[in-house]
């Protein structure tokens, strides 16, 4: 007996020895390749399908793909195991691999991973290996190398690839940022970038004084100034509630402008009647020797009146406002930003601040994006799994516990790719808002881009199934176990990524939301009037217009096995049995089904109001079908693509339009042509403030006069149908990769600026809407572009010399522009879009650095570096280069 025990014990001993010792080498296996393996990533040629390679045959989207290369880099010695794989997100679809000792499996999403094959001969010490790689479209950008390569090993803790922690590693030289050879756009340079400042005139403060932004309707200015001094202000806002004034209050305190009951009075109260059509926000404002008057139409055009004097407050100067009076009042009911946060999180500070700027400049509704595919963001009581496991992203092949890797997330939750708003948290964001007479407007997207609420409802299934309650487990169940239905998203997952609109169980969880999400609105004093449904994207990639079955012969489109797609959900059969029913025509009607059936959960809530993305509701006969009495699209076409009259079909048929163009107010997008700027770019190359101050959002083929085409073309637009106006305007900010709070706020700002001035004031160059005219840029001539140039010289003047600074006591970390510079007859000349921003330089490599006064004689080196300086000294932009 005694010796069966012993050698059971050692049998066990032995057993467990050999998995420690596994599990150690395996680990071994990982410390190795992520400390000494460095990887680099070369992107060889965008514009592989004019060069010899088939990108159709490889079923790349519009025969459209490029050639990279990845580089492995062992700086040790040599590493022959096998046992290890390389998991990196990748925007493009990975299509083909020219190297037979790896292999690259898509995964999910962006998640790919790249594995040895047998005939991987191991990492040569102090050497490198190459994978050439073909992927879908192109690569334009650095940005668009997503950071945070980490590596596995069997029961080893995974980790980042060192040297890709940041997204440094990647090449992109030459010629490689055109997307076709004829693409027109123009590359910004420094002496690029001189030219298209060049326009640009430095403006004394006397052209500046009493200048507001946004511009008011009416500005009629006197010759005296009023010096606050030492007793700064004393506020006697009649009718203002105590919470809004208190924000005021610090507002005044930011600008270190004293609160005294011996200040400059500021008197306002409300008197409807002296308006004639009555707008929410409207406000008489007179600065006169003794006292500035507000008269507003009601408690929001209190606090804007104020605000506006706010504006006229330099930053650490000697404290004076003109003398003035104002008549004033929103272009638009639906001024707005709308955050995702589902992406990548963004923390409640970064949320508080951009509140605090929305009320700055008059912007009234936060669009606040709550969940996507690659994270659910709000805390849901009654369904924790939502955050507990929806919130999250770490390396876990089963996502029991997680959601796989997205977007650079790497292998762990200790960064922005994790996270979420606490009930308690959002109470204050919400109530915070509703201080700054801010609306905030939930969306929870859905039935598309849901992965990460279907994901965390399948944990709760599993886990009540296990503690044997069926009936609780398929309360919240968002997936028809019977659907297996071959579909791709836009951002390449599979039907998990489709909250099923046949369910009752759907229907619950969309009515469990609203209800949980509703009480906080409630708790924070701003009940829930408007509910916004998502709705976009519910669709198959494969089966898009870029696409043809494998035995068609149409140039220019990829071919695929078309016979093997579906539409999402085809083989449901809860949405068969619908179709069969004659419930819906078809299945492709399926997500406006779904956006009918979700408003009458709205409607039972007592909210009246619903917003979508424009094509979640397209198969809707009209805005009448839905069981609310107002819908709010989201207008999101690319106007060269027809969007200038697409724009119009849905005013005609009932619905409240919210100007949301991605080729003009989509912050995730580059602010100029430039490989070194991050930003998406599917719709245009570049988003500057330029272009959004130039946008005219109300009559929208006017734009084809001022802009050009995502290639940098000319192009026609002539609205065909009538227009009855914007209900508003809304920048966007999608954060795939926009990682970090700082990013955010370099994307944001200060174009988010450029937008309040466009939604607020409607300038005298924007015309009328009149159907049937056409306009292209260089060949029509409606718009005054010498007024255009104009107003945005002073609004460029007022940014440089004012607005910055004001960002920057706010600590903001918005983006400084790069100068133009060039070398004329042996001198350095400099200009920079916001004229008042410093400007330096250095002639030894950034060593030392001098402040640039005007034209400079440059001798003896052989390049120059320019960068621009925030007014508060603690901040430069991104160093250029010229060569003499």
């Amino acid at each position: 007996m005694k010796k069966s025990k012993i050698l059971f014990t050692s049998i066990v001993s032995l057993l467990s020895f050999g998995v420690a010792s596994s599990a150690y080498a395996s680990q071994k296996i990982v410390d190795e390749i992520s400390s000494k393996l460095s990887v680099k990533y070369t992107i060889v040629d965008n514009q592989a399908g004019e060069h010899g390679v088939d990108c159709a045959i490889l079923g790349a989207d519009w025969a459209s793909c490029f050639k990279a290369t990845i580089s492995l880099n062992n700086d040790g010695e040599a590493i022959n195991d096998k046992d290890w794989a390389i998991y990196f997100s990748s925007i493009r679809m990975i299509l083909a691999v020219d190297n037979d000792q790896f292999k690259i499996t898509h995964l999910t999403g962006d998640l790919h991973k790249i594995e040895p094959t047998e005939k991987f001969t191991g990492f040569p010490a102090k050497a490198s290996i190459d994978i050439p790689i073909i992927g879908e479209y192109w690569q334009l950008s650095e940005s668009d190398v997503i950071p945070r390569w980490y590596v596995t090993s069997t029961d080893a803790t995974p980790k980042v690839i060192s040297n890709t922690e940041l997204d440094d590693f990647v090449s992109l030289t030459g010629e490689q940022w055109k997307r076709t050879p004829d693409d027109h756009n123009i590359l910004m340079t420094t002496v690029n970038r001189f030219e298209r400042n060049a326009d640009i005139k430095p403006l004394d403060k006397k052209a500046m004084r009493g200048q507001i932004i946004p511009t008011p309707v009416k500005l009629t200015l006197a010759e005296k100034d009023i010096q606050l001094g030492k007793n700064g202000i004393h506020l006697q806002l009649k009718g203002l509630n105590d919470a809004s004034l208190a924000v005021l209050n610090q507002q005044f305190n930011n600008l270190k402008i004293p609160l005294t009951d011996k200040g400059y009075k500021i008197v306002a109260n409300i008197d409807a009647t002296k308006f004639k059509n009555g707008v929410s926000g409207a406000y008489q404002l007179n600065i006169g020797d003794k006292q500035a008057t507000i008269t507003a139409f009601d408690e929001r055009g209190i606090f804007y009146g104020v605000e506006s004097i706010l504006s006229l407050i330099p930053v650490n100067e000697n404290p004076t406002i003109a003398m003035l009076k104002v008549e004033d009042y929103p272009r638009f009911d639906y001024r707005g930003i709308m955050l995702d946060t589902g992406r990548n999180f963004k923390t409640k500070q970064a949320v508080l601040r951009l509140l605090d700027q929305m009320a700055s400049y008059k912007l009234n509704k936060f669009h606040f994006h709550l969940s996507d595919d690659e994270g659910w963001r709000i805390e849901i009581p009654g369904l924790p799994e939502l955050t507990e496991v929806g919130s999250k992203r770490c390396h876990d092949l089963s996502e029991n516990k997680c959601l796989l890797p997205q977007l650079g997330s790497g292998p762990d939750s200790d960064n922005l790719g994790s996270g979420y708003f606490s009930r308690d948290d959002y109470i204050e964001i919400v109530k915070y808002a509703k201080d700054r007479f801010i609306e905030v407007i939930p969306e929870i997207d859905m039935p598309a881009h849901a992965r990460a609420a279907i994901v965390s409802m399948e944990a709760r299934y599993q886990r009540l199934m296990q503690e044997g309650k069926q009936a609780e487990a398929n309360e919240f169940r968002l997936v028809d176990p019977s659907d297996n239905s071959n579909t791709t998203t836009v951002q390449f997952y599979d039907r998990k990524s489709y909250l099923n609109p046949c369910l009752d169980s759907s229907k619950r969880f969309v009515d469990k939301v609203i209800t949980e999400i509703a009480k906080m609105h409630n708790q924070a004093g701003q009940p829930l009037t408007v509910w916004h449904f998502g709705g976009d994207e519910a669709k198959n990639i494969r089966l898009g217009p870029g696409y043809q079955d494998i035995h068609a012969k149409e140039a220019g489109k990829g071919l695929i096995d078309q016979s093997i797609e579906d539409l999402p959900w085809a083989k449901s059969q809860a949405c068969q049995t619908l179709v069969k029913q004659g419930t819906i025509k078809d299945i492709k009607h399926l997500p406006s089904y779904f956006a009918i059936e979700a408003s009458k959960i709205v409607k039972n809530h007592g909210i009246n109001h619903m917003q979508a993305w424009q094509d979640g509701v397209k198969y809707a006969e009209s805005a009448k079908d839905f069981a609310v009495d107002k819908v709010t699209v989201n207008f999101w076409d690319t106007l060269y693509w027809g969007g200038f009259d697409s724009a119009s079909e849905w005013t005609n048929k009932g619905y409240q339009i919210v100007i949301s163009n991605p080729d003009y107010v989509y912050l995730d997008f580059p602010y100029e042509v430039n490989t070194l700027e991050p930003g998406y770019y599917w719709a245009t190359r570049f988003n500057d403030e330029r272009k959004i101050f130039s946008f005219a959002p109300n009559n929208l083929p006017q734009n084809a006069e001022t802009s050009v085409d995502r290639d940098g073309n000319p192009f026609n637009a002539k609205g065909t149908l009538d227009w009855s106006g914007s209900y508003g305007l809304s920048a966007q900010l999608w954060s795939e990769i926009v990682r970090t709070d700082n990013q955010m706020e370099y994307m944001i700002y200060p174009r988010l600026i450029a937008v309040a001035e466009r939604a607020w004031h409607q300038a005298d160059w924007e015309i009328a809407y009149q159907k049937d005219r056409e306009f292209s840029k260089g060949t029509t001539h409606y718009v005054d572009q010498n007024q255009l140039l104009k107003d945005w010289t002073l609004f460029a003047n007022l940014v440089g010399q004012r607005e910055l600074s004001k960002l920057d006591l706010a600590k903001i970390a918005y983006r400084l522009p790069t100068p133009g510079a060039k070398i004329e007859n042996g001198k350095l000349i400099a200009n920079i879009v916001y004229p008042g921003l410093a400007i330096e330089y250095s002639t030894n490599q950034g060593e030392s650095w001098q402040r640039y006064k005007g034209p400079v004689a440059i001798n003896n080196v052989e390049h120059v570096l320019v960068r621009s300086v925030s007014p508060n000294q603690k901040r430069t932009s991104r160093a250029v280069g010229l060569k003499m």
